[in-house]
């Protein structure tokens, strides 16, 4: 029998276990600080045949094709598709106009320099966001942060820290809103119990339908 794989165990504070399986078919467990390694081995096991339905969907879908930084090709900004044009003579690196507009110049780069401006959008918008969320809900986060994560889109710390991958700039705004408000009731809730869900719900009555876009979309929002 072909032996499940545990990527990574994360521990924390919360009360109940988590089985969490990301867009690259890893298994992340979310576990009380003090639950033991066989127990949640043995857990896996219990749960072989849902995880491995679970794996299959997830490798069962279209896996996006490698970028290539050519023009045409197509790069999305908060939910809406930009084709990459490349200039010769412009006076930026990058600039989003019609299209995503990249210097000649730094073709050679331009991975990093995609990257490097999908963070600093990032860094305005979803922390614009966050803010506002954070006055009308009152969970106040301590700092908000973009990350290079890749397997979280975001995440709370115990000390009221919250944290957003870069990646997320490229979902639309409505899934945007999902992640912050999911990880802002995180700073009083920190499981994802039915009281943690009811708070997301009152907030946004619609979380389901967003939670699932992000789950069925989730691939292409990389690069």
């Amino acid at each position: 029998m072909e032996e499940i794989k545990i990527s990574k165990i994360i521990r924390s504070k919360r009360k109940s276990i988590a089985l969490v399986l990301t867009h690259d078919a890893s298994l992340v467990i979310r576990a009380p600080l003090k639950t033991p390694v066989d127990y949640l081995e043995n857990l896996v096991k219990k749960k072989r045949d849902w995880i491995k339905a679970k794996l299959q969907e997830i490798q069962n879908k279209p896996k996006p094709k490698a970028k290539e930084f050519v023009n045409g090709e197509s790069f999305f900004y908060l939910g809406k598709s930009y084709r990459l044009e490349i200039l010769d003579g412009i006076s930026v690196d990058i600039a989003l106009k019609d299209n995503l507009l990249l210097s000649l110049e730094k073709v050679p780069y331009a991975r990093d320099v995609v990257i490097k401006w999908y963070k600093s959008v990032a860094e305005k918008k979803i922390k614009e966001r966050c803010e506002w969320y954070s006055r009308l809900t009152g969970y106040k986060p301590l700092s908000i942060k973009i990350t290079v994560a890749q397997k979280r889109w975001g995440s709370s710390g115990p000390k009221g820290t919250v944290n957003f991958s870069w990646r997320l700039i490229m979902a639309p705004m409505e899934i945007i809103d999902y992640v912050i408000v999911h990880e802002l009731v995180h700073l009083e809730q920190r499981d994802h119990s039915r009281l943690f869900w009811d708070k997301v719900k009152s907030i946004l009555p619609d979380f389901k339908k967003r939670q699932k876009w992000l789950k069925d979309n989730e691939r292409v929002l990389n690069i």
